[in-house]
């Protein structure tokens, strides 16, 4: 384990729920902060713009009022995601916003800029990036981040193809910082192989999708809860960014997910597809592989009791042979 800053200490469940584009919203951060994890939520979100500062203020007063009353178990802190690619036109005014309201933690996401990351440390905020590979975690760290986000394969929306075996291994052979793993993550027994594998965090999207606090359709959440990773595709042509996609929202648009084209990475895009393209996000829905173990539409705090149920779990069917390795 890696030496944690404060922000990221004491959480109930070591698990970042990871910022889900249109999807997470205030109440969902809130309930999952209430339940002890670090909750999240792209700034993106946020439309219009101005509906940020408002998010924020939201957020920021729930949870104060929230900790007051509940000395002994406070909320866990949490986090904003920053798209920082140049695609994103919003990025100065979400960091003057975020700034403002000292966000605890900043995802910063396809791209890594050292003014971003000096702008959240200049009152003390953790930034994490998000990865898909060694080069670009050392890339990340070199220009001032202050953790990782390992984005293996099998990930929800923008996702690698790495191993997580080898991406950890890879970047724990340099980095000791905080570092979370992204990639098929959906039970607390997962979190825990997460840790044993060298990361600090389980970093869980898909799972709150099929939550009652997600603003995700009904159609969209049961499609979660009826998913395997059989139901799941791999492609570039939505966004102009490799992804993971449910093969149904693809077919309810007319294509056939088993021969998808390929994009023009140039024609990236955040906001919807161009032309008659379908719309990322809204029209067709990001999935992670790991939805097998997704088995109803829940709420985020019913969610979380059994991540940390199973987590229990796992720690227990561990324990004899930890034993028996310490006595051997």
């Amino acid at each position: 384990m890696s030496k944690l800053p404060k922000a990221l200490q004491n959480l109930a469940l070591p698990v970042i729920g990871s910022p889900l584009f249109i999807i997470s919203n205030p109440k969902l951060v809130i309930e999952q902060c209430k339940a002890g994890i670090i909750g999240s939520m792209p700034a993106l979100n946020a439309r219009p713009a101005s509906q940020l500062d408002e998010w924020l203020h939201e957020i920021t007063e729930t949870l104060a009022a929230y900790n007051k009353a509940h000395p002994g178990k406070p909320a866990a802190p949490f986090a904003i995601n920053q798209i920082v690619h140049k695609s994103n036109d919003r990025l100065e005014h979400d960091m003057e916003m975020v700034v403002k309201h000292k966000v605890p933690v900043i995802i910063t996401s396809l791209g890594a800029r050292t003014d971003v990351n000096d702008a959240i440390h200049s009152y003390g905020g953790v930034v994490l990036h998000d990865i898909i590979n060694n080069a670009f975690a050392k890339k990340a760290i070199e220009k001032g981040a202050d953790g990782l986000i390992a984005v293996a394969a099998g990930a929800g929306g923008h996702a690698g193809i790495k191993s997580p075996f080898a991406l950890i291994q890879e970047i724990r052979q340099w980095f000791d910082g905080p570092l979370a793993l992204s990639g098929a993550i959906s039970t607390g027994g997962a979190v825990l192989a997460a840790q044993a594998m060298g990361a600090d965090f389980g970093y869980i999207g898909s799972a709150f999708i099929a939550t009652h606090e997600a603003r995700a359709s009904d159609d969209y959440k049961h499609a979660i809860v009826e998913g395997s990773s059989d139901d799941i595709v791999y492609s570039s042509l939505f966004t102009g960014v490799h992804g993971n996609y449910l093969k149904r929202s693809i077919r309810a648009a007319g294509l056939d997910p088993d021969n998808l084209p390929e994009s023009d990475p140039s024609k990236m895009s955040f906001g919807g597809g161009e032309g008659s393209k379908p719309k990322a996000w809204k029209e067709i829905w990001g999935s992670g592989q790991g939805i097998g173990a997704i088995t109803e539409v829940t709420s985020t705090a019913a969610l979380v009791s059994r991540l940390k149920r199973e987590y229990r779990d796992a720690q227990q069917r561990l324990l004899p042979q930890r034993e028996a390795l310490e006595s051997a």
